[in-house]
C-alpha cells in the first residue's frame, strides 16, 4: 500500500513537471493567437514535430484529424478532463481545433523511443487479434476517422489510456472502449501496449 501511494505521488509530480514545462513552453495558452503560436505551445509537451518524448504525453502525429478535433472538444466542453490541457483549450473556437488538428494529421509519426518488453510481444499480439483491434484501428493501427492511431504511440502513454477506459475515467464519443477493456488485467494492458510498441 505504501509503495502503491509513492508511485500515484511520483506520477501525479511528473505530470504536474510536465505541465509547468508546457506551460513555460514560450507563450501560454490563453496567450496563444495565432495557429503557429498555438503549435508552439502544443509542441512542448508533444514534440515539436507532433512525437512526444514526454512521459504518459501522447503523440499527435499521424492522428487522424476527426480524432484529434473530436478529442479537442471534448476537452474543451470539460467532457474529457485532462488538468494539463486546459488552459490551452479554453476558449478555442472550432475553426482553431480544426486547424490544430490538420495540422497534425498531415505530420510524419515517429516512435517515442522507449524500450519494448519482447516477452510481452506475444501475448500483446494474441489479445489484439481476440479483441479485434483492426476492424477499428485498421490493419496497420493507424486509426480512421474518430478511431485513433496507436502505431506508433508511446507505451506508456497506452497503458495510461487504457487503464482510464477500463476505470470509466476516460469516454470516446461512445462506450465501446469501456466495454471492451472492462475487467482486462494489468498485465494484459500491458502486453498490448508493448505489442503496439514493438510495430513499425
Amino acid at each position: 500500500m505504501v509503495l502503491f501511494r509513492t508511485l500515484r505521488r511520483s506520477r501525479a509530480l511528473s505530470l504536474a513537471i510536465g505541465a509547468a514545462i508546457c506551460a513555460a513552453a514560450g507563450i501560454g495558452g490563453a496567450a496563444a493567437e495565432t495557429l503557429q503560436e498555438r503549435l508552439q505551445v502544443c509542441g512542448g509537451c508533444h514534440g515539436e514535430a507532433g512525437s512526444s518524448k514526454m512521459e504518459n504525453v501522447p503523440s499527435l502525429a499521424g492522428q487522424p484529424a476527426l480524432f484529434l478535433t473530436n478529442q479537442l472538444i471534448l476537452m474543451r466542453e470539460k467532457l474529457r478532463r485532462v488538468e494539463a490541457m486546459e488552459p490551452f483549450v479554453k476558449g478555442l473556437k472550432d475553426d482553431e481545433i480544426v486547424a490544430l488538428a490538420e495540422h497534425y494529421s498531415k505530420l510524419k509519426p515517429e516512435p517515442g523511443g522507449e524500450a519494448v518488453d519482447q516477452g510481452a510481444v506475444a501475448r500483446g499480439a494474441e489479445l489484439a487479434q481476440q479483441m479485434r483491434c483492426v476492424s477499428c484501428h485498421k490493419a496497420g493501427f493507424e486509426g480512421q476517422e474518430q478511431m485513433p492511431r496507436l502505431v506508433p504511440q508511446r507505451i506508456d502513454y497506452l497503458i495510461k489510456s487504457l487503464r482510464e477506459y477500463r476505470e470509466g475515467k476516460r469516454y470516446g464519443i461512445d462506450t465501446t472502449m469501456n466495454g471492451l477493456m472492462y475487467r482486462v488485467p494489468d498485465r494484459d494492458i500491458r502486453a498490448l501496449a508493448h505489442y503496439l510498441g514493438s510495430l513499425r
